[in-house]
């Protein structure tokens, strides 16, 4: 029950700020806008980036964002890894970052508990980054045993 407190007081502060920026005169941003904008500059980023750096080991296969209207209640990107081989696509584990409303992002994939990587508030990929290496790390493994 503590953890639904302190979300209300988070979306009630989070509330009274964007208040306070209306009376400033400071355009209100999307939340769809702001996810899919987050997405693409940290997490896209990031899987461009290990998928340049592990070309050899293992395969990442990024998903394109889907459209603002496809996703208007969770904006997320999926995305799949796999060793380095034809037959081993078969073997391709499938994840999905979602953002939910209240601006956490969450990576998730059948048979893992969702792994909290963030907010959209907070440009870091440091918590993704950390993350996307286990599991390519444990691709890799997969693939050698």
């Amino acid at each position: 029950m503590s953890k639904f407190k302190e979300a209300l007081e988070r979306g009630k502060k989070a509330h009274r700020r964007q208040d306070e920026s209306a009376d400033g005169h400071t355009p209100k941003v999307d939340f769809g806008t702001q996810a899919r904008a987050w997405l693409t500059e940290v997490v896209v980023a990031s899987l461009e980036a290990a998928k340049a750096d592990v070309a050899g080991e293992v395969i990442i296969d990024i998903e394109p964002i889907p459209r603002p209207e496809d996703s208007a209640v969770a904006p997320s990107v999926e995305f799949r890894i796999y060793g380095n081989g034809a037959v081993e696509k078969n073997h391709a584990r499938a994840f999905k970052v979602s953002v939910s409303i209240s601006g956490e992002a969450s990576v998730s994939a059948p048979g893992m508990v969702a792994e909290d990587i963030g907010n959209i508030g907070d440009k870091s990929d440091q918590r993704f980054r950390q993350l996307l290496a286990r599991l390519i790390e444990d691709a890799a493994r997969d693939r050698r045993s």
